[in-house]
């Protein structure tokens, strides 16, 4: 039974999954009012400065966050993109080992892992179309 549970699980997971096909066709009528470049752009997951906010969604999904702000030019729109990474932790444990004579307790180096999240990737949007982007590299 928890076989079962686990592969209807794993079912569930991958359908929810967003690709660039599965986004070009949620938003088909703004794919088809993009020129040629941009269109190939965004069917290789690329951003180029001027693109708008809708090829961009097509491109690489959902932010993760959106802020808003004000500068000189007038308002912006920030999309941030976060990524992930296990950092690893290294320390000191002990365990009982059984022998003939009794138990006693053996040290030894043990390692956790722990998910860390991190921006990986930033697209400024002025008028509603990119003025400038960048990605970062995970921290690991």
């Amino acid at each position: 039974m928890r076989f079962c549970s686990f592969l209807l699980l794993l079912l569930l997971v991958g359908c929810a999954t967003s690709t660039i096909e599965s986004r070009r066709k949620e938003k088909t009528a703004t794919y088809e009012t993009l020129s040629p470049e941009l269109k190939t752009l965004v069917d290789k997951g690329q951003l180029k400065i001027g693109m708008p906010a809708d090829a961009v969604y097509i491109s690489w999904g959902a932010p993760s966050q959106v802020s808003q702000a004000e500068d000189a030019a007038g308002p912006t729109t920030t999309w941030l993109y976060q990524g992930s990474y296990l950092d690893e932790t290294r320390f000191w444990n002990y365990r009982e080992v059984q022998l003939r004579d009794g138990t006693f307790l053996e040290h030894y180096l043990d390692t956790d892992y722990s998910p860390r999240s991190f921006v990986r990737a930033e697209i400024t949007f002025v008028n509603g179309v990119v003025k400038n982007w960048r990605t970062f590299s995970s921290p690991r």
